[in-house]
């Protein structure tokens, strides 16, 4: 008999649903009406056409209904913009009615009951939040104060590269590139959380730690591709569907556990006089701890460090995994080598300028950036070409809007297709073609390059991650020539995850300029 009233109560609850999405929305008193959308199915609305990738499926629906579109999945409503104007509509006049993200299960459990900055809503906790980060971890004098730990990352794997070149080949030796640049990303970020490097030369973490971190993020890459269909259809989280969610939470428990520790021990350090010679980003909270200690818990703490550090894990991300500079590093700088293993000629022009510009008796330095315009430009021409997030970390509406013309109802979660605005042949030339001297004396003012995102919930971490491609890249085409293997251009297919990294890891040839053996014999 119980049974019998569950599966009745569950037949009603798929009945109600099915009348609610196959309704025709209620008229707004507005002249303007709602966007459009493709037909959509009873329960699932438009879920069945979400294909992978998914800028590229969204993208191919903008086409055919316009670059301001409505969805449904499951029981959430969802706008998808893919025009520079749309996007300046949700950014500017519509900023604080989209300055929210949606509730997922991912933000409860891995945001601490959505207070950490990823994942708090738009208000005061979030506004000091922001603030305390922008000062404390992402200003000027901050990341100038991390510059010694970058160039050391950088000079480090230069000197492994050198160590490891080889005398036969025409001197060329291969080497693998993704790994590479994910353990820099790695070592620079947790150099600047903890004091700790875990990889290469110096390391002063454990291979344990290392080891715990790695197969933590490996769990965050499977979990973060199992899209939680709860979020989008309620009714399951009612009838069993919690096998994320647990997995979810034996996650969070591992990572605290993880946090802990590198907390714990710098609170220790604190204590006897044996802190760090360079303030880490966990003393700084903890100086802010020792003087509101109940606003500033761990659990404060835990959520700023897995918000810089959660950039590692989102390679293969979910809609929730994407914030900060460390994966945008990651991800660009091998992109970028990629084109230019694709593109001799650009190649050899950014060579050239940094031969004029900083020599061959030593190695290019943080302060030599700025006079490396067309760096900049092939930093530039990589993110529209290859945004590390295609899509934008989603917003949700708090308030009715209007978007291009059309109205947005309140709790609509907002999808922003940069990927499709970065190629858009209305407002780039070629776009499709990679030429970094469209960058030349501007050339992406307003909406038409917004790979950071934009308003109020701007990734904080840009500035850093600018500051690091730009020495990480400069350096390896300053020290070395490089290659493709074989006559075959690199492969530029996109593989799985929302941060669109490459389907292969690069792989190229590389060897020493004969001009930069001395400086590179003295590392």
């Amino acid at each position: 008999m119980d049974d019998l009233l569950f599966y009745l109560a569950l037949l009603l609850t798929v009945l109600l649903l099915s009348r609610l999405i196959l309704s025709p929305p209620p008229k707004h008193p507005s002249s303007k009406s709602p966007p459009p959308s493709p037909p959509s199915l009873p329960l699932i609305g438009h879920l069945h056409l979400f294909k992978k990738p998914l800028h590229r499926t969204l993208a191919d629906l903008s086409l055919k209904y316009g670059p301001v579109l409505s969805l449904r999945v499951g029981a959430r409503p969802v706008l998808v913009v893919s025009s520079s104007s749309a996007a300046e509509d949700c950014f500017t006049k519509n900023d604080i009615a989209f300055a929210n993200r949606p509730r997922f299960l991912a933000g409860k459990i891995l945001g601490y009951e959505f207070t950490s900055q990823a994942w708090a809503p738009y208000g005061d906790h979030w506004r000091n939040l922001r603030r305390i980060t922008t000062v404390g971890v992402y200003s000027t004098a901050r990341v100038n104060s991390f510059s010694p730990i970058r160039s050391a990352e950088i000079r480090s794997i230069v000197k492994c590269f050198f160590a490891g070149r080889s005398s036969i080949d025409g001197g060329f030796t291969k080497v693998e590139l993704k790994s590479v640049f994910f353990d820099l990303a790695f070592n620079v970020m947790m150099e600047m959380i903890s004091g700790k490097k875990y990889h290469g030369e110096g390391a002063t973490g454990s291979r344990e730690e290392a080891e715990e971190f790695r197969k933590i993020v490996e769990e965050s890459f499977q979990l973060a591709a199992a899209s939680n269909l709860g979020d989008f259809m309620p009714v399951l989280n009612r009838v069993g569907f919690v096998g994320l969610e647990k997995r979810l939470l034996r996650l969070r428990k591992r990572r605290d556990a993880f946090f802990d520790r590198l907390i714990e021990e710098i609170r220790s350090k604190r204590k006897t006089g044996e802190a760090e010679k360079r303030e880490t980003i966990i003393d700084v909270f903890l100086s802010l701890q020792e003087s509101d200690a109940e606003y500033y818990t761990d659990e404060i703490i835990k959520g700023v460090i897995a918000v810089m550090w959660i950039n590692l894990a989102s390679t293969s991300g979910g809609p929730y995994l994407h914030w900060g500079g460390t994966d945008t590093t990651a991800v660009t700088t091998e992109w970028a080598l990629s084109h230019l293993l694709n593109n001799p000629e650009t190649l050899k022009k950014a060579r050239d300028e940094i031969d004029t510009v900083v020599g061959h008796d030593h190695m290019l330095e943080e302060s030599s950036l700025p006079n490396l315009p067309y760096l900049h430009d092939i930093i530039s021409e990589t993110l529209r070409l290859c945004p590390a997030g295609p899509l934008l970390v989603p917003h949700e509406s708090t308030e009715e809007c209007m978007v291009g013309g059309y109205y947005v109802a309140p709790g609509t979660m907002l999808l922003v297709n940069a990927w499709m605005i970065h190629r858009d042949p209305s407002l780039w030339e070629e776009p499709t073609k990679f030429k970094p001297e469209r960058f030349q004396g501007g050339g992406a003012e307003g909406y038409k390059m917004i790979p950071f995102g934009s308003g109020r919930r701007r990734c904080p971490g840009e500035g850093l991650a600018m500051r690091l491609l730009g020495l990480t890249l400069g350096i390896l085409i300053q020290c070395f020539e490089w290659k493709r293997i074989g006559e075959e251009e690199v492969d530029m297919m996109e593989g799985p995850g929302l941060t669109m990294p490459k389907e292969k890891p690069l792989e190229a040839m590389y060897r020493p300029w004969p001009y930069m053996v001395d400086v590179l014999s003295q590392l």
